[in-house]
């Protein structure tokens, strides 16, 4: 069934399954991304960086965080794109064998015209251990149905 912006309501929720990161995915996307050392550098990392080893870019987990998103909601969604995102944070540190998964929620919900609307959703990402690494509130159009 497809989703379309009247099926949202203030409070709805969505929670994504878990997605274990790698530390291969880890190095390679931040070799072609984010190439700083606590990021591609597992050694050095391991002796020297303050977060006690190899850490995923934060990029990499807003990709990831997205991915989830996609798989438990937008995919079954008229979506149109999105305005924006606001509030991204980034609240610990990722590292290699961390599960993680994505739970989403309406936070508001608006009108723009009759062929679209916007939904704030709130966008919390956590590891095997219910802690928040990551969040967001992203602004996303979808589309009405058709009156």
């Amino acid at each position: 069934m497809t989703l379309y912006f009247e099926d949202f309501a203030v409070d709805d929720e969505w929670t994504s399954d878990t997605y274990e990161v790698t530390e291969t995915e880890i190095v390679d996307f931040a070799a072609q991304y984010d190439p700083q050392w606590f990021h591609t550098d597992p050694d050095r990392a391991a002796e020297k960086s303050p977060y006690g080893g190899l850490i995923a870019s934060g990029w990499h987990t807003a990709s990831v965080s997205m991915r989830l998103l996609v798989d438990c909601l937008l995919s079954e969604a008229a979506t149109r794109g999105a305005k924006g995102v606001d509030d991204l944070r980034w609240w610990q540190p990722v590292q290699p064998g961390d599960s993680l998964s994505v739970r989403a929620t309406v936070e508001e919900r608006e009108v723009d015209s009759d062929r679209r609307g916007t939904v704030r959703l709130r966008v919390e990402t956590a590891n095997e251990d219910d802690e928040v690494v990551f969040s967001m509130v992203g602004i996303v159009l979808f589309a009405r149905r058709d009156t």
